[in-house]
Protein backbone atom coordinates (compact mmCIF):
# COMPACT_ATOMS: atom_id res chain seq x y z
CA UNK A 1 0.00 0.00 0.00
CA UNK A 2 1.46 3.68 -1.02
CA UNK A 3 1.82 5.86 1.58
CA UNK A 4 -1.03 8.56 2.09
CA UNK A 5 -0.41 11.71 0.65
CA UNK A 6 -3.26 14.20 2.38
CA UNK A 7 -2.06 17.26 1.25
CA UNK A 8 -2.87 16.01 -2.41
CA UNK A 9 -6.03 14.02 -1.58
CA UNK A 10 -7.13 16.91 -0.02
CA UNK A 11 -7.28 18.98 -3.66
CA UNK A 12 -8.70 15.63 -5.07
CA UNK A 13 -11.67 14.89 -3.00
CA UNK A 14 -12.37 18.74 -3.45
CA UNK A 15 -12.23 18.57 -6.71
CA UNK A 16 -14.32 15.57 -7.08
CA UNK A 17 -17.54 17.44 -4.54
CA UNK A 18 -17.28 20.09 -6.50
CA UNK A 19 -18.25 18.74 -9.59
CA UNK A 20 -20.86 16.60 -8.37
CA UNK A 21 -22.18 19.63 -6.74
CA UNK A 22 -21.32 22.85 -8.68
CA UNK A 23 -19.93 24.46 -4.89
CA UNK A 24 -18.53 23.25 -2.10
CA UNK A 25 -20.48 21.15 0.48
CA UNK A 26 -20.89 24.13 3.42
CA UNK A 27 -24.73 25.96 2.37
CA UNK A 28 -23.48 28.81 4.27
CA UNK A 29 -20.79 28.14 7.09
CA UNK A 30 -18.58 30.34 7.49
CA UNK A 31 -15.59 31.98 5.49
CA UNK A 32 -12.49 29.62 5.07
CA UNK A 33 -10.45 31.31 7.31
CA UNK A 34 -12.80 30.40 10.16
CA UNK A 35 -11.00 28.49 13.30
CA UNK A 36 -14.44 27.58 14.44
CA UNK A 37 -13.79 24.28 15.40
CA UNK A 38 -17.25 23.25 17.73
CA UNK A 39 -21.07 22.57 16.47
CA UNK A 40 -23.75 25.32 17.38
CA UNK A 41 -26.24 24.27 19.42
CA UNK A 42 -29.69 25.09 18.60
CA UNK A 43 -32.64 24.77 16.35
CA UNK A 44 -31.65 25.21 12.59
CA UNK A 45 -34.43 26.41 9.70
CA UNK A 46 -35.45 23.41 7.72
CA UNK A 47 -35.45 24.54 3.83
CA UNK A 48 -36.65 21.58 2.26
CA UNK A 49 -39.64 19.41 3.97
CA UNK A 50 -38.06 16.35 4.79
CA UNK A 51 -34.26 17.22 4.78
CA UNK A 52 -32.54 17.41 8.22
CA UNK A 53 -30.14 20.05 8.06
CA UNK A 54 -28.22 19.62 11.10
CA UNK A 55 -27.04 22.42 12.99
CA UNK A 56 -23.44 21.21 13.75
CA UNK A 57 -20.79 23.02 12.67
CA UNK A 58 -17.47 21.29 11.58
CA UNK A 59 -19.02 17.85 12.94
CA UNK A 60 -18.20 15.56 9.63
CA UNK A 61 -19.71 12.88 10.24
CA UNK A 62 -19.13 9.55 8.32
CA UNK A 63 -21.80 7.42 9.90
CA UNK A 64 -25.18 7.78 12.10
CA UNK A 65 -27.94 5.37 13.59
CA UNK A 66 -31.45 6.11 15.02
CA UNK A 67 -32.99 5.21 18.15
CA UNK A 68 -36.85 5.20 17.79
CA UNK A 69 -37.04 5.27 21.36
CA UNK A 70 -35.85 8.64 22.01
CA UNK A 71 -35.89 9.66 18.26
CA UNK A 72 -32.85 10.87 18.06
CA UNK A 73 -30.07 10.23 15.40
CA UNK A 74 -26.90 9.50 16.68
CA UNK A 75 -24.02 10.69 14.37
CA UNK A 76 -19.61 10.38 14.64
CA UNK A 77 -17.52 13.11 14.38
CA UNK A 78 -14.40 12.70 12.51
CA UNK A 79 -13.30 16.19 13.38
CA UNK A 80 -13.77 16.00 16.79
CA UNK A 81 -13.64 12.27 18.25
CA UNK A 82 -17.32 12.69 19.64
CA UNK A 83 -20.37 11.64 19.45
CA UNK A 84 -23.21 13.80 18.60
CA UNK A 85 -27.53 13.54 19.22
CA UNK A 86 -29.28 14.79 16.39
CA UNK A 87 -33.05 15.84 17.16
CA UNK A 88 -35.40 15.43 14.22
CA UNK A 89 -35.74 19.23 13.91
CA UNK A 90 -32.02 19.25 13.22
CA UNK A 91 -31.07 20.16 16.76
CA UNK A 92 -27.29 19.07 17.80
CA UNK A 93 -26.40 18.27 21.37
CA UNK A 94 -22.77 16.24 22.24
CA UNK A 95 -23.32 12.89 23.71
CA UNK A 96 -20.63 11.13 23.93
CA UNK A 97 -16.66 12.97 24.74
CA UNK A 98 -14.41 10.34 25.28
CA UNK A 99 -10.37 11.27 24.87
CA UNK A 100 -9.71 7.46 23.92
CA UNK A 101 -11.76 8.82 20.75
CA UNK A 102 -9.49 10.43 17.96
CA UNK A 103 -11.91 10.45 15.11
CA UNK A 104 -15.63 8.62 15.41
CA UNK A 105 -16.53 6.85 12.16
CA UNK A 106 -18.87 3.90 12.85
CA UNK A 107 -21.85 4.29 15.04
CA UNK A 108 -24.20 1.47 15.84
CA UNK A 109 -27.00 1.65 18.62
CA UNK A 110 -27.61 -1.27 20.58
CA UNK A 111 -31.15 -0.23 22.11
CA UNK A 112 -31.44 -4.02 23.41
CA UNK A 113 -27.99 -3.54 25.77
CA UNK A 114 -28.64 0.41 26.25
CA UNK A 115 -25.27 1.35 24.48
CA UNK A 116 -23.60 2.87 21.58
CA UNK A 117 -21.12 1.19 20.16
CA UNK A 118 -18.73 3.53 18.46
CA UNK A 119 -15.51 2.65 16.25
CA UNK A 120 -12.30 4.32 16.72
CA UNK A 121 -10.29 5.84 13.99
CA UNK A 122 -7.26 8.00 12.95
CA UNK A 123 -7.52 10.29 9.37
CA UNK A 124 -4.64 12.43 10.53
CA UNK A 125 -7.32 15.02 10.41
CA UNK A 126 -8.78 15.55 13.93
CA UNK A 127 -7.84 17.90 16.85
CA UNK A 128 -6.50 14.87 18.41
CA UNK A 129 -4.27 13.11 15.14
CA UNK A 130 -0.96 12.01 15.22
CA UNK A 131 -1.08 13.95 12.25
CA UNK A 132 2.48 12.44 11.29
CA UNK A 133 1.48 8.74 11.51
CA UNK A 134 -2.50 8.19 10.39
CA UNK A 135 -4.26 5.08 10.21
CA UNK A 136 -2.19 4.01 13.34
CA UNK A 137 -5.58 4.15 16.07
CA UNK A 138 -8.09 1.74 15.66
CA UNK A 139 -10.42 0.44 18.09
CA UNK A 140 -13.87 -0.18 19.08
CA UNK A 141 -16.09 1.63 21.71
CA UNK A 142 -19.18 0.86 24.00
CA UNK A 143 -20.88 3.79 25.69
CA UNK A 144 -24.69 3.93 27.93
CA UNK A 145 -27.01 5.05 25.44
CA UNK A 146 -28.58 7.04 27.99
CA UNK A 147 -25.36 9.18 29.90
CA UNK A 148 -22.98 8.95 26.98
CA UNK A 149 -19.93 7.31 29.70
CA UNK A 150 -17.28 4.58 28.66
CA UNK A 151 -18.30 0.99 29.58
CA UNK A 152 -14.93 -0.34 27.43
CA UNK A 153 -12.96 0.69 24.53
CA UNK A 154 -10.65 -1.96 22.91
CA UNK A 155 -7.04 -1.27 21.20
CA UNK A 156 -7.67 -3.10 18.07
CA UNK A 157 -4.31 -2.82 16.48
CA UNK A 158 -3.25 -4.36 19.58
CA UNK A 159 -4.64 -7.51 18.78
CA UNK A 160 -4.09 -7.68 15.19
CA UNK A 161 0.07 -7.53 16.00
CA UNK A 162 0.95 -7.17 12.37
CA UNK A 163 2.05 -3.71 12.36
CA UNK A 164 -0.10 -2.73 9.78
CA UNK A 165 -2.06 0.78 8.71
CA UNK A 166 -5.86 0.05 10.32
CA UNK A 167 -9.11 1.75 9.73
CA UNK A 168 -12.03 -0.12 11.62
CA UNK A 169 -14.83 1.51 9.18
CA UNK A 170 -18.08 -0.25 10.40
CA UNK A 171 -19.37 -2.68 13.36
CA UNK A 172 -22.26 -4.57 12.89
CA UNK A 173 -24.06 -6.52 16.88
CA UNK A 174 -25.64 -10.40 16.78
CA UNK A 175 -28.28 -11.20 18.53
CA UNK A 176 -26.05 -12.36 21.44
CA UNK A 177 -25.07 -9.47 22.08
CA UNK A 178 -21.16 -9.99 20.32
CA UNK A 179 -19.62 -7.39 18.43
CA UNK A 180 -17.87 -7.73 14.98
CA UNK A 181 -15.73 -5.08 13.17
CA UNK A 182 -14.15 -4.58 9.48
CA UNK A 183 -11.03 -3.14 8.35
CA UNK A 184 -11.07 -1.21 5.30
CA UNK A 185 -6.86 -1.39 5.24
CA UNK A 186 -6.28 -5.08 6.04
CA UNK A 187 -8.51 -7.96 5.53
CA UNK A 188 -9.36 -8.08 9.31
CA UNK A 189 -12.82 -9.03 10.85
CA UNK A 190 -12.50 -8.86 14.68
CA UNK A 191 -15.02 -10.37 17.03
CA UNK A 192 -15.24 -8.43 20.49
CA UNK A 193 -17.72 -9.82 23.47
CA UNK A 194 -19.67 -8.05 25.73
CA UNK A 195 -17.36 -7.51 27.81
CA UNK A 196 -14.55 -6.06 25.21
CA UNK A 197 -12.18 -8.39 25.27
CA UNK A 198 -11.07 -8.97 21.44
CA UNK A 199 -9.95 -11.47 18.98
CA UNK A 200 -9.33 -12.05 15.24
CA UNK A 201 -12.65 -13.81 13.59
CA UNK A 202 -10.65 -13.74 10.10
CA UNK A 203 -8.31 -12.95 8.05
CA UNK A 204 -8.79 -13.64 4.26
CA UNK A 205 -7.35 -12.55 0.69
CA UNK A 206 -11.20 -12.71 -0.17
CA UNK A 207 -11.40 -9.13 1.87
CA UNK A 208 -8.27 -7.68 0.31
CA UNK A 209 -8.89 -4.28 -0.72
CA UNK A 210 -8.57 -3.34 -4.44
CA UNK A 211 -10.02 0.23 -4.85
CA UNK A 212 -7.42 2.92 -5.35
CA UNK A 213 -8.59 6.80 -3.89
CA UNK A 214 -6.39 9.08 -6.63
CA UNK A 215 -3.42 10.23 -4.29
CA UNK A 216 -5.16 9.10 -0.84
CA UNK A 217 -5.38 5.54 -0.11
CA UNK A 218 -4.83 2.48 -2.30
CA UNK A 219 -6.40 -0.97 -1.54
CA UNK A 220 -9.20 0.01 0.14
CA UNK A 221 -11.22 -2.94 1.16
CA UNK A 222 -13.65 -3.70 3.58
CA UNK A 223 -16.48 -0.50 3.93
CA UNK A 224 -19.25 -1.81 5.55
CA UNK A 225 -21.37 -5.18 8.02
CA UNK A 226 -24.08 -6.02 8.33
CA UNK A 227 -24.97 -9.53 11.05
CA UNK A 228 -27.96 -10.92 9.11
CA UNK A 229 -30.07 -13.75 9.50
CA UNK A 230 -28.10 -17.18 9.53
CA UNK A 231 -26.00 -15.80 11.85
CA UNK A 232 -23.84 -14.68 8.79
CA UNK A 233 -22.06 -11.20 8.35
CA UNK A 234 -22.81 -9.39 4.74
CA UNK A 235 -19.58 -7.15 3.97
CA UNK A 236 -19.94 -5.16 1.60
CA UNK A 237 -16.37 -3.93 -0.08
CA UNK A 238 -15.36 -0.57 -1.58
CA UNK A 239 -14.99 -1.67 -5.32
CA UNK A 240 -18.65 -2.98 -5.09
CA UNK A 241 -18.90 -6.33 -4.05
CA UNK A 242 -20.53 -8.25 -1.14
CA UNK A 243 -18.72 -11.43 0.68
CA UNK A 244 -20.44 -13.73 2.81
CA UNK A 245 -19.04 -15.05 5.90
CA UNK A 246 -20.38 -17.67 7.90
CA UNK A 247 -20.06 -16.97 11.84
CA UNK A 248 -19.66 -20.37 12.98
CA UNK A 249 -17.14 -20.92 10.13
CA UNK A 250 -15.73 -17.51 8.88
CA UNK A 251 -13.22 -19.77 7.00
CA UNK A 252 -16.14 -20.80 4.48
CA UNK A 253 -16.33 -17.24 3.51
CA UNK A 254 -17.61 -16.46 -0.15
CA UNK A 255 -18.11 -13.49 -2.63
CA UNK A 256 -22.34 -13.66 -3.02
CA UNK A 257 -23.11 -13.49 -6.69
CA UNK A 258 -24.47 -10.70 -7.68
CA UNK A 259 -26.27 -9.54 -10.91
CA UNK A 260 -24.48 -6.37 -11.00
CA UNK A 261 -21.94 -4.80 -8.57
CA UNK A 262 -22.44 -1.92 -6.24
CA UNK A 263 -21.46 1.31 -6.94
CA UNK A 264 -18.32 2.16 -6.52
CA UNK A 265 -17.01 2.61 -3.41
CA UNK A 266 -19.73 1.31 -1.54
CA UNK A 267 -20.15 3.17 1.87
CA UNK A 268 -23.03 2.48 4.23
CA UNK A 269 -25.61 -0.15 5.17
CA UNK A 270 -28.32 -0.92 7.17
CA UNK A 271 -31.00 -4.49 7.55
CA UNK A 272 -34.53 -3.97 6.18
CA UNK A 273 -37.43 -5.49 7.59
CA UNK A 274 -37.97 -7.67 4.79
CA UNK A 275 -34.41 -9.54 5.22
CA UNK A 276 -33.14 -6.81 2.17
CA UNK A 277 -29.97 -4.54 2.87
CA UNK A 278 -30.26 -0.74 1.66
CA UNK A 279 -26.68 0.80 0.88
CA UNK A 280 -25.22 3.84 -0.17
CA UNK A 281 -22.23 4.18 -2.96
CA UNK A 282 -20.49 7.43 -2.89
CA UNK A 283 -20.11 9.66 -6.09
CA UNK A 284 -16.84 10.62 -4.51
CA UNK A 285 -14.64 8.82 -7.80
CA UNK A 286 -17.54 9.60 -10.36
CA UNK A 287 -18.40 13.17 -9.27
CA UNK A 288 -22.39 11.95 -9.99
CA UNK A 289 -25.15 11.72 -7.13
CA UNK A 290 -24.96 9.26 -4.49
CA UNK A 291 -26.97 6.22 -5.48
CA UNK A 292 -28.80 3.94 -2.92
CA UNK A 293 -29.58 0.42 -3.74
CA UNK A 294 -31.27 -2.42 -2.52
CA UNK A 295 -29.94 -6.00 -2.23
CA UNK A 296 -32.42 -8.78 -2.42
CA UNK A 297 -31.00 -11.95 -1.03
CA UNK A 298 -31.55 -15.51 -2.72
CA UNK A 299 -30.84 -19.11 -1.02
CA UNK A 300 -29.23 -17.77 2.22
CA UNK A 301 -27.34 -14.85 0.96
CA UNK A 302 -25.32 -16.99 -1.47
CA UNK A 303 -26.98 -14.49 -4.32
CA UNK A 304 -28.85 -11.25 -4.46
CA UNK A 305 -30.08 -8.80 -7.25
CA UNK A 306 -28.77 -5.66 -6.87
CA UNK A 307 -31.50 -2.28 -8.20
CA UNK A 308 -31.07 1.60 -7.70
CA UNK A 309 -34.00 2.89 -6.16
CA UNK A 310 -33.14 6.39 -5.28
CA UNK A 311 -29.67 8.81 -5.63
CA UNK A 312 -29.19 11.77 -3.38
CA UNK A 313 -27.09 14.82 -5.16
CA UNK A 314 -24.50 15.66 -2.77
CA UNK A 315 -21.50 12.89 -4.11
CA UNK A 316 -19.79 12.32 -1.05
CA UNK A 317 -22.77 10.72 0.91
CA UNK A 318 -21.63 8.52 3.31
CA UNK A 319 -24.35 6.08 5.11
CA UNK A 320 -28.36 4.92 5.54
CA UNK A 321 -30.07 5.18 8.45
CA UNK A 322 -33.36 3.88 9.90
CA UNK A 323 -35.21 7.37 10.33
CA UNK A 324 -39.11 7.77 12.35
CA UNK A 325 -41.12 5.25 11.40
CA UNK A 326 -40.56 3.39 8.07
CA UNK A 327 -38.31 6.19 6.90
CA UNK A 328 -34.78 5.89 6.00
CA UNK A 329 -32.00 8.68 5.76
CA UNK A 330 -29.02 9.23 4.15
CA UNK A 331 -25.92 11.39 5.27
CA UNK A 332 -24.21 13.67 3.84
CA UNK A 333 -21.48 14.96 6.22
CA UNK A 334 -19.59 17.31 4.66
CA UNK A 335 -16.23 15.36 4.26
CA UNK A 336 -15.09 17.04 1.30
CA UNK A 337 -15.09 20.11 3.07
CA UNK A 338 -12.60 17.97 6.39
CA UNK A 339 -10.33 16.67 3.91
CA UNK A 340 -9.92 20.23 2.18
CA UNK A 341 -9.44 21.84 5.42
CA UNK A 342 -12.24 23.78 5.41
CA UNK A 343 -15.00 24.65 7.92
CA UNK A 344 -18.51 24.15 7.38
CA UNK A 345 -21.77 24.98 9.15
CA UNK A 346 -23.38 21.16 9.65
CA UNK A 347 -24.84 18.28 7.64
CA UNK A 348 -27.66 16.94 6.29
CA UNK A 349 -30.12 13.83 6.30
CA UNK A 350 -31.91 13.16 3.28
CA UNK A 351 -35.15 10.89 3.50
CA UNK A 352 -34.43 8.43 0.76
CA UNK A 353 -36.81 5.39 -1.08
CA UNK A 354 -35.11 1.56 -0.64
CA UNK A 355 -38.13 0.16 -2.03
Amino acid sequence: MKRTKLKIAIASAAVVAVAATGTAFAMSGPSAGSDSTQPRIGRSTQKTPGVIKADGANVFPHSLDFDAQSKTFFAGSLKHGKVFAVGPDGTVRTHIDDPQLVSAQAVLVDRERDRILVSNVDYGTAGRSKKDKPFHVAGVGSYDLKSGKQRWCVDLTAVALDGERHLISDVTVAPDGTVYAVDELTPTVFRIDRRGRASVLLRNDLLKGTLDIPDFLNDVGMSAVQWVKGNQLIIAMADGSLVRVPVQSPEDAQKVKLDKPLGAPTAGMRLLKDGSIAAVSSGLLSGRPADIQRVEPRDGWKEATVKVTDTVKDAVTSDVTAGPGTTTYALSGGLADLLAGKPNDGFALTPVETG
